[in-house]
């Protein structure tokens, strides 16, 4: 069956050919826009979830409308009728509970650890130098194993070094060159209410993220609890899960008995997952219509082999052969074009791939490169390429196999043929 079925490809050569470059480009693109694709949203991904918590609970937010004033000044059957709405926020500055929450986390075993956090906008100075950005108030030991932020350390001491105390601090590398500062030397933070204080630079830290290198730093939750003149404040707290794929559930469930805000990384990142979305729907597209393409033409040309082979299948089927065997020959062809077409499209998608992850993008610490584009190489895209070539080359011969099985050798000679 399969010789036969080698022996009709051959005989029309360059409509085989074809037929096989136009599957065997569709899986290329496949796998070389995958590639691309998949290894820039791994890179990001990697930052929101081992960059941050998985799970961050905030001061509580929350914003004054009509209805929420009803309920607190009026009965559920008074209606009331306002010339101006009122508006506005009625926000903490802190969570209001902390140790609650702490002696709940140590409880849980599907907490892997947690990190208290103040928060706080200021003003970063050295001479007449002044930048606007956050610094963030934690207790590093901690800090640590809710974020990766110890692995992106560029220069300087560990992150450890911050200690519990000591008006130590580290500064995104960005930030400290609009600073015109080094590492070792002091600048000054200040808050919005005045209140400012030295800090000495022990060391820079390198996200590949411009908006949080160039404005963003870590010191110790003391210090920063004593830069506002708040002791014991927090307005955060990050959490960190033995299984990430928990966090929007957790967090759903823990929304329900606190006025905390909660938030999972799904929530805080919807935008950008959102885009990852529309992202992999125009790579599926543009994929499936190469290969529904590459469909179309093996249909063609195993209905075109169909008809001008009738004289061979009435000889066949005058052999003795079956129709299931007439229907193997034809649909060995398509998936002789399917698997050849799916495995050389699939090495040179791999091949594309490894000179892409060669090609110089920009500079910045992207995967531990320099400026290199940033390119998966996951197997499940390999093996989703070849399944899609292989299954649309099955089906769009199956129409055509099974109309050479209705043809019979008395048919054939009433057609004249």
């Amino acid at each position: 069956m399969i010789f036969l079925s080698l022996k009709h490809l051959t005989s029309r050569k360059k409509q085989t050919v074809l037929i096989l470059l136009g599957i065997i480009l569709g899986t290329t693109a496949y796998v070389a826009i995958s590639g691309m694709m998949l290894g820039f949203q791994d890179y990001i991904i990697d930052r929101l979830i081992n960059n941050e918590a998985h799970i961050r609970i905030s001061a509580r937010e929350e914003v004054i409308t009509k209805e929420s004033i009803e309920q607190i000044f009026y009965k559920k059957n008074i209606h009331s009728f306002w010339m101006v709405p009122p508006s506005g926020r009625r926000d903490s500055l802190s969570i209001e509970n902390p140790k609650l929450w702490f002696d709940k986390f140590d409880k849980r075993n599907d907490i892997y650890a947690y990190s208290p956090q103040l928060t706080s906008q200021v003003i970063f100075k050295r001479g007449d130098v002044e930048v606007t950005g956050k610094v963030i108030g934690s207790k590093p030991l901690q800090e640590i194993r809710v974020s990766n932020i110890s692995n992106y350390m560029e220069a300087g001491q560990k992150f450890t070094d911050l200690g519990d105390t000591g008006n130590r601090i580290i500064v995104g590398s960005g930030l400290l060159t609009r600073l015109g500062a080094r590492v070792s030397e002091s600048i000054i933070v200040s808050t919005g209410a005045g209140r400012s204080a030295p800090f000495k630079v022990i060391g820079t830290f390198n996200l590949g993220i411009a908006a949080l290198d160039n404005t963003q730093a870590f010191a110790s939750l003391i210090d920063i609890q004593k830069l506002q003149g708040v002791a014991n404040r927090i307005s955060d707290i990050g959490v960190k899960l033995t299984d990430v794929n928990q966090a929007q559930q957790l967090a759903e469930i823990w929304r329900e008995f606190t006025r905390d805000k909660v938030e999972s990384w799904e929530e805080a990142n919807s935008a950008t997952l959102s885009v990852f979305t529309i992202q992999n729907i125009t790579r599926n597209f543009m994929t499936i219509s190469i290969v529904v393409v590459a469909a179309f033409g093996i249909y063609n040309i195993l209905s075109i082999l169909v008809t001008q082979k009738r004289k061979e299948i009435a000889i066949l089927r005058a052999l003795g052969f079956e129709s299931n065997q007439v229907l193997a020959i034809f649909l060995y062809q398509g998936l002789i074009l399917g698997v050849l077409g799916g495995l050389i499209g699939v090495i040179l998608g791999y091949g594309v791939c490894l000179y892409m992850s060669t090609l110089s993008v920009g500079s910045g610490r992207m995967m531990g490169s320099t400026g290199k584009m940033l390119v998966a190489f996951d197997y499940p895209i390999y093996i989703k390429a070849f399944v899609i070539a292989f299954v649309s080359s099955l089906i769009s011969s199956i129409i055509p196999a099974y109309g050479a099985t209705k043809l019979t050798p008395i048919g054939i000679i009433r057609s004249g043929e």
